[in-house]
């Protein structure tokens, strides 16, 4: 005979502190969806030190939602620390889960993930044609793009990052807002219509008069011209790997007598074509961090004699900025892509810096008009 089965043991209500690497890497949209997933109530904020998670639901629910939060976490997130804070009886007045404000009381500071390169999705919609966000130079997502160098205070908000000065338009706030998008709650989020806007100036700081930066700047490196750009952290200086006379004239510029150059392409089958790559150092130049890898570099490699001088060595790296793989999309080979100072000076990343340190070598400058916070090469 079957026994009547037991009662569900009652709801509880749990709060946790999340510590780590959990502010703009879609943590909290990550939460929500977990939450849901495991039937819970409750709700999700950041703090200046991390993120608060209030849920309430079976014991069995909330424990699975535990070891969730670890080892379902988003893959540019870390965590440190989930620390269970207290167990109460569960509210009744709550129906759903939610990201709620953040909460800005003074608190130990945590931190923010370092900006990751443009992910698959992201390329392919700038690259489409139909997409709205066709040749965005700035494109991003939860899982991609800047995060530490535009932060100026935490918890990482939109307002207390340099995209402030840019409201979303209505279908990037819907994205914003909408749990199954994977914009959902991305701060940087913007398009053509709402975002930072692209510019190219000559060498003396004038606006150019263009209907395309990109392929204007293209047009520039391909005729040997220095070009720096404007990127996540600061500015970079561009030159075509092929040309002789353009790599010793970004030597002279940069006050860089020997030491080797690194090396940009549009991806790894451009890579393979210049060094030779173990499989470990194909996976290390696709992933989010774009490191540069050093490698044997191929006797038929075709690269300017000045970027390497004398080294059987080459350092490569992946297109990993919108505005660089656009510019490849344009047909361009191998660039010098190297940090826009004199050697032992700190990185550019103020516009007008910029401009004063650098319009005497360069050609052309490739900007867009959202502020850089802290520099990162």
């Amino acid at each position: 005979m079957t026994g009547t089965p037991p009662p569900p043991a009652p709801a509880r209500r749990r709060t946790w502190r999340v510590l780590g690497q959990v502010q703009g890497v879609g943590f909290r949209p990550f939460i929500y969806r977990l939450a849901h997933s495991h039937g819970l109530t409750g709700t999700v904020r950041n703090d200046p030190s991390g993120v608060t998670i209030e849920a309430q639901g079976t014991p069995a629910a909330l424990d699975a939602f535990q070891t969730g939060i670890v080892d379902e976490a988003p893959a540019l997130a870390s965590v440190d620390q989930v620390t269970l804070l207290v167990e109460t009886a569960p509210r009744g007045d709550e129906t759903a889960f939610a990201i709620a404000a953040s909460d800005h009381a003074p608190a130990e500071r945590g931190r923010v993930t370092v900006d990751a390169a443009t992910c698959d999705d992201c390329v392919r919609e700038m690259l489409d044609p139909a997409d709205r966000r066709h040749r965005h130079a700035l494109v991003n997502c939860t899982n991609c793009g800047p995060r530490y160098t535009i932060v100026r205070d935490l918890p990482y908000d939109r307002p207390l990052t340099t995209m402030a000065p840019f409201p979303m338009c209505p279908l990037c706030e819907a994205e914003y807002r909408d749990p199954g998008d994977r914009r959902f709650h991305a701060q940087p989020n913007c398009c053509p219509a709402c975002g930072p806007q692209l510019g190219l100036l000559d060498a003396t700081g004038v606006s150019l008069t263009t209907d395309d930066p990109i392929r204007d700047a293209a047009a520039l490196l391909t005729a040997g011209r220095v070009l720096a750009l404007k990127g996540l952290g600061g500015y970079h200086l561009a030159v075509d790997a092929r040309g002789a006379d353009a790599v010793a004239r970004l030597r002279r510029g940069k006050r860089r007598d020997h030491k080797p150059f690194a090396v940009m392409v549009a991806d790894l089958d451009a890579a393979r074509q210049l060094v030779d790559l173990s499989p470990a150092a194909e996976e290390a130049l696709a992933s989010p961090a774009r490191p540069i890898v050093v490698a044997p570099r191929r006797a038929d490699a075709g690269l300017a004699p000045g970027v390497a001088p004398r080294n059987h060595r080459l350092g490569v790296m992946l297109a990993y900025t919108p505005i660089q793989h656009l510019l490849f999309a344009e047909g361009l080979g191998p660039l010098v892509m190297t940090s826009a100072n004199h050697s032992d000076d700190p990185l550019v990343k103020d516009d007008g810096v910029a401009r004063r340190r650098l319009g005497a070598f360069c050609d052309g400058f490739l900007v867009h008009d959202r502020a850089i916070e802290r520099a990162v090469d």
